[in-house]
């Protein structure tokens, strides 16, 4: 799909009650492992309900690429994988786009095999950090080759045999850990993990399914040491993808800002690594029902009834950041409307996000009429629950920085506000929710490109 598509500035004005049943896309995360997995393993993997936004299907390109056959048969993705240790050297430079979590968990991937791979992305992807995957990489013996610093274009070439290791992640970082987990499949011997601070468990979880010789063992102090034999056999398998939490946290605070509003939000992923943002509004008095909850594919899902509540302004820990880092900027437009003041710590991982995420929430708040403070790792917001005076009379709009987050969280706030609320551009939130603007719609929201 296109990277270099013109932007779209969008607009959103303040709505009437909110309502209806959603089903959210797949959850980006598992998406772009089941992919990669499905493209390793031997065998044929079916994947149902994968997220088709640009950043997921850069990863498909990536796959197919190093020797993965990937076709689409109705409502699943169908892969023939090349087998643990056999990805063929890509005769292309792999282009992720905009995607993070793609280039990253390939670097793990593919950097160990004793060939060339290029790595490039986008603009915005090219601007991003590549240091904390490339330095457990340079441990095992990958070469790094980087134009400037460890950004993108990054060129890895690994050696004849590498060498596994024992990491300490010392950010609470899933795609540092992942990218080394699946380094050390082919790698001989034990490749160890250890995570002070638990992050998203999708990874483990999908190796161990795939049938990757993997234990995972907790201290009493919480932490987490992971081991992983490498060069063992993966097996194909059938995936079923629960909806992103990431992304039902969009119609979830619109439902909760909106007065009036009842929605109900199907199919929703609960791993316990991923409800932050759920539990922090829960904390400020969300009206926030779960039910049937069940296991699909070995995840937690749940269905989530939301109704418009009076929020309470509170102090969101640094250590709940690891288990909602994507839901922060969402969070903040929810804060903007609570009485009272919402401390959010811990929030350095933000700004190495698609922008610097944590500016860009401050100075998008503050465009539009909200007291905020930011901080080095924290951001403060005091809240108005009526939210007058909200949006920007005169037009001006949020810089979102090519991040989607950004464009849907202000997008959400214009629902609520006084005044509307624009963002510079919506193009690019088709990386991780295409049909964002649909489904908003479709339960009342008013939005509309400018």
């Amino acid at each position: 799909m296109s990277q270099g598509s013109a932007s779209k500035p969008a607009i959103a004005r303040k709505s009437s009650g909110l309502s209806g049943t959603v089903r959210i896309p797949g959850d980006k995360s598992i998406s772009h492992r089941a992919l990669i997995l499905g493209g390793l393993a031997s065998g044929e993997t079916r994947i149902f309900g994968l997220l088709k936004g640009e950043d997921v299907l850069n990863t498909g390109k990536v796959m197919q690429a190093m020797g993965a056959v990937i076709r689409k048969d109705g409502g699943a993705w169908i892969i023939n994988g090349t087998g643990n240790g056999a990805l063929l050297a890509p005769e292309v430079s792999l282009d992720f786009g905009n995607s993070g979590t793609g280039v990253r968990l390939t670097m793990g991937l593919a950097g160990v095999y004793d060939f060339d791979t290029v790595f490039t992305g986008d603009a915005s992807l090219s601007q991003r950090p590549m240091g904390r995957v490339l330095d457990p990489l340079r441990r095992m013996g990958v070469q790094v080759k980087a134009v400037e610093g460890d950004r993108l274009p990054v060129i890895l070439r690994g050696p004849e045999t590498p060498a596994p290791i024992r990491y300490t992640l010392s950010v609470a970082s899933a795609q540092v850990k992942s990218a080394v987990l699946l380094a050390g499949l082919n790698v001989p011997g034990v490749t160890t993990v250890i995570e002070p601070a638990i992050t998203r468990d999708h990874t483990e979880k999908m190796l161990a399914g795939f049938g990757a010789e993997l234990s995972v063992k907790t201290d009493k102090h919480g932490t987490r040491t992971i081991q992983l034999q490498g060069r063992g056999r993966l097996t194909g398998q059938i995936i079923d993808v629960p909806g992103d939490p990431s992304s039902a946290a969009f119609p979830l605070v619109a439902a909760l800002l909106v007065p009036g509003s009842d929605i109900t939000i199907s199919n929703v992923l609960m791993s316990p690594t991923r409800t932050g943002l759920i539990l922090t509004l829960q904390e400020m008095d969300a009206d926030i029902e779960i039910l049937n909850r069940r296991l699909a594919g070995g995840e937690d899902v749940a269905d989530l009834r939301v109704r418009h509540s009076e929020l309470t302004g509170v102090t969101v820990p640094a250590e709940r950041a690891p288990s909602m880092i994507d839901e922060y900027p969402v969070l903040a437009v929810a804060a903007a409307f609570a009485k009272g003041r919402t401390v959010m710590n811990g929030l350095q991982e933000l700004r190495f996000k698609e922008s610097d995420r944590l500016s860009a929430i401050a100075q998008g708040l503050k465009l539009n009429g909200v007291e905020c403070e930011e901080g080095q790792d924290w951001l403060s917001v005091t809240g108005r629950p009526d939210g007058k005076g909200f949006g920007n009379a005169a037009g001006e709009r949020v810089v979102t920085h090519l991040d989607h987050r950004i464009a849907m969280s202000f997008l959400v706030m214009g629902l609520a506000s006084e005044h509307p609320v624009g963002i510079d551009d919506s193009s690019m939130i088709t990386t991780s929710f295409p049909q964002f603007m649909d489904l908003m719609e479709s339960l009342g929201a008013k939005i509309e490109q400018a």
